[in-house]
């Protein structure tokens, strides 16, 4: 049985229906960016070729470069995606889901600025406190998320590795949901709290792994879906420039069905991922075993203690700060606290953060 309700999820979605529009606008906007960027670039580069008395290469080769160009621009302003667009829809998500009364219109988005602005000060620092997050689900996920390992058949490796890919790409709102646990609990030192989700997070990981397998069903069956109706239209307008109809064709249409999942069918997911959170985590403390296994798998978790410590922000280091080193010394220096930890397979240290300090994040 699944941990969350999609009747509950659709209802939470539709109460926060200014935002759903206001990330409908932003990323249909990177989308028609991306289009036309890819478009003028393929139209310069076909024009180029065509002097050349090879338009067809040359028009790939523009249309590549558009897009590229785009794809730079989108990257610089991805801090203020974060900031603005995700923690903001998480900010009045968490809020409604806790019972309050929401404002309406481009209030709603005005309010969800201010509770970002109280929990993180500034737009870099919940940038670092989430690439620092991904760090460590990265590697945890790869460590632990094996449908092979729950599914022992033998003669099905290939198609447990398919799904244990499908399922990780459904885990990628896990960062916002532990975004959503610093707002909830109105967290002083956000490094602190989000060690916390994190081990909450990891010791009730094969919870999360059920329920990944019903989301990722259907948030990639709603893309493919989307993808198909897009793919037809589009055939048609690029059509235009015959050299370029195959290809093109394909890239316009993935880039279309990204933006429609990124604006509407991922915020389904990001929600249900909340709900099975709150619901199973729910009454637990942070398990100093799983602590310490988090400390050996990787680096970055050893990094977010350290950055905790060194906290200053809001009113100081906070008690939570105090609790996790406290935490952190009786278990992670212990060799009892990891006895159990898996030595291979599940839980065996990462290659990219065996022998070295890690201090960096994944992407």
């Amino acid at each position: 049985m699944k941990d969350f309700s999609m009747r509950e999820t659709l209802g939470l979605l539709r109460s926060t229906a200014p935002f759903l529009v206001f990330r409908f606008v932003i990323y249909v906007g990177i989308t028609l960016a991306y289009v036309i960027g890819t478009g003028v670039g393929a139209g310069l580069g076909y024009g180029i070729g065509y002097i050349g008395d090879n338009p067809g290469v040359f028009g790939l080769l523009g249309g590549f470069i558009g897009f590229g160009l785009v794809g730079a621009v989108v990257y610089f302003f991805r801090e203020y995606l974060l900031y603005i667009v995700k923690a903001g829809h998480i900010a009045v998500l968490v809020e409604r889901m806790d019972g309050q009364e929401l404002p309406q219109g481009r209030g709603q988005i005005e309010h969800a600025r201010e509770v970002v602005r109280e929990r993180f000060a500034q737009a870099s620092v919940l940038f670092a406190v989430d690439q620092l997050i991904k760090g460590v689900l990265k590697v945890f996920n790869r460590a632990f998320f094996s449908i092979a390992a729950l599914i022992p058949l033998p003669g099905t490796r290939g198609l447990a590795s398919f799904i244990n890919t499908v399922i990780n790409l459904s885990l990628t709102y896990l960062d916002e949901v532990i975004l959503a646990y610093n707002i909830r609990t109105r967290a002083d030192n956000p490094w602190a709290a989000s060690r916390t989700a994190l081990i909450l997070y990891a010791q009730n990981y094969k919870a999360f792994l059920k329920n990944a397998f019903f989301l990722a069903f259907f948030i990639w069956g709603m893309t493919f879906v989307v993808f198909l109706i897009i793919l037809a239209p589009i055939a048609g307008l690029v059509a235009l420039i015959p050299a370029l109809a195959g290809p093109l064709t394909v890239i316009i249409a993935l880039v279309l069905a990204w933006g429609v999942k990124q604006a509407v069918i991922e915020p389904v997911g990001m929600v249900a991922l909340m709900q099975v959170f709150n619901r199973v985590t729910e009454g637990q403390d942070p398990d100093p075993e799983w602590e310490g296994r988090l400390e050996k798998l990787t680096g970055k978790f050893g990094e977010m203690r350290q950055k905790a410590a060194a906290w200053t922000g809001g009113s100081g280091r906070s008690d939570e700060a105090d609790g996790m080193a406290t935490a952190g010394a009786a278990s992670g220096g212990s060799e009892g606290a990891d006895r159990d930890a898996p030595t291979t397979g599940p839980g065996e240290q990462d290659p990219e953060d065996r022998g070295r300090d890690d201090h960096g994040s994944d992407r």
